[in-house]
This record gives structure tokens, C-alpha cells and sequence, in this order.
């Protein structure tokens, strides 16, 4: 059980284990938002260790350079493979990404289910928790407005 936590379930913790990054110069002068949404996240409540369940929506306007869609993905999963507040994991993975990335026009929003809410205390199971950080353009009514519609959320 020890294995599971430390290689698996935690191995978040080890800044060994962030993803090999690798960014493509952006060759298509591509400038409009591009958006991964609906990537799963399961992470651990830092306070009661039960799991967090929930869906990770990201957005970034290209600069001089584009990630490979996957390695986002593999940036959250690495984040969230830690005893996780979700307040901080929505700010975790836009500095990532935005450090990756080289720029501030990162979006990330964050719905999700704490099983310390659902299974425990009140016993809610109705209830979600939803997280949001908006960098540079996304700043802007206008771009909020188009990623939240996006994402079935304005």
C-alpha cells in the first residue's frame, strides 16, 4: 500500500517525476485560444486524504511557441498526484503551464467532486466545487466570455 501512495497516488510530491516538456515553435502563426477541456483529474484532499474527482478545462493563446496537447494533460496529472487544495492546483497548473509556455494568457477552471464533502460531514452528493484562474487576455470580459462559453459554463 506504501508502493501505491509514494509511485502513484503522491508521486506528484517529486519534482523528478514532472513530465518531460517538450514545445514547438509555431510555425502556423497560430493566435487564436486553444482549448483542452474535460481532462480528468483524481487527486487527494490535503486535509482528509479521500480522493477529489473532477474534470480540468485549460486554455492558452499561442505565442512563438505550442505544446503537444497530451503533455498538458501530463502536467495536470502530475500536479494533482498530491495531497491537493483544488484553489491551489487551478494556480499550480496555469503557472506551470504558463512558465512552459513562456506567457501569462493561460486559463484553467477546475469542477470538481471532494469526497470529504460527500462521503463524510454533511454528506452532500449533490455538490461540486468549481476553481477558476484567469491570466492576461483571459482577463478580458470578452476572452472569459468565449472560454466559459466554450466550456458550456457562461
Amino acid at each position: 500500500m506504501a508502493k501505491m501512495y509514494v509511485n502513484e497516488a503522491f508521486s506528484g510530491l517529486n519534482p523528478k517525476n514532472f513530465p518531460d516538456i517538450t514545445t514547438f515553435k509555431n510555425s502556423y502563426e497560430y493566435d487564436q485560444m486553444l482549448l483542452s477541456k474535460d481532462i480528468t483529474l483524481y487527486s487527494y484532499c490535503a486535509h482528509h486524504f479521500v480522493p477529489i474527482i473532477g474534470k480540468v478545462h485549460v486554455a492558452y493563446f499561442p505565442n512563438e511557441r505550442v505544446i503537444g496537447l497530451s503533455k498538458i494533460n501530463r502536467i495536470v496529472h502530475h500536479l494533482s498526484k498530491r495531497p491537493q487544495v483544488q484553489e491551489k492546483l487551478t494556480k499550480d497548473i496555469a503557472a506551470a503551464l504558463g512558465e512552459v509556455l513562456k506567457t501569462t494568457d493561460v486559463a484553467v477552471v477546475i469542477e470538481a467532486d471532494h469526497l470529504c464533502v460527500s462521503s463524510r460531514g454533511i454528506s452532500d452528493t449533490n455538490s461540486a466545487t468549481r476553481t477558476s484562474h484567469y491570466g492576461g487576455k483571459f482577463k478580458s470580459d470578452p476572452i472569459k466570455k468565449e472560454f466559459l462559453g466554450a466550456l458550456s459554463l457562461a
